[in-house]
């Protein structure tokens, strides 16, 4: 017998449209309030945006089967894209207008099995660093105990967007 999953996702050109027209702080308190979608791969994974202050995130996932890898524990994949998005968006928390950036590595640490009897993750992410063109940021996975399962340091390229594209966006284009 199998078994199903059905989830909904808005689309992802609204979002993208306004990057760069807040700043990152207020686009993500935008996000987390439901006023702007959310990205995707959050509906996909069933991932949730709890917390955002400048230089800190926090993303919690609920773990189900629809997450696991062939031994019966969640897959690395899903340890890495809410680490990976704790890092990313604690470093977008901190970007003025007109500022955008992209990850230019992530190490990821896993430290222990996650399962559906864990419980609900969450994904802590902080800036460590933070200069005119490079950031990092590490993000802790851990529990509703506070045991880390996995830990990641993510790298992040900042760069000026182009007004063009800002300016596209602000006009709906």
């Amino acid at each position: 017998m199998g078994r199903t999953r059905t989830y909904e996702w808005e689309d992802p050109a609204v979002t993208a449209s306004g990057v760069g027209l807040a700043s990152g702080l207020d686009s993500l308190r935008e996000i987390q309030a439901g006023r702007i979608p959310r990205a995707p791969i959050g509906a996909t994974l069933g991932i949730s945006l709890d917390e955002v202050d400048e230089g800190r995130v926090v993303f919690s996932l609920i773990p189900g089967e629809e997450h696991y890898n062939p031994i019966g524990s969640v897959h690395g994949g899903v340890y890495a894209t809410l680490l990976d998005s704790a890092a990313g968006c604690a470093v977008h928390s901190t970007l003025p207008l007109g500022m955008g950036y992209t990850s230019i590595d992530l190490a990821v640490k896993f430290l222990k099995p996650i399962k559906v009897d864990t419980g609900r993750v969450r994904a802590i992410g902080t800036v460590v660093s933070r200069g005119r063109q490079t950031a990092l940021a590490e993000a802790r996975l851990v529990d509703a105990r506070d045991r880390l399962l996995a830990h990641a340091t993510s790298s992040c390229m900042l760069f000026p967007l182009p007004a063009a594209s800002v300016g596209e966006a602000s006009r709906g284009k």
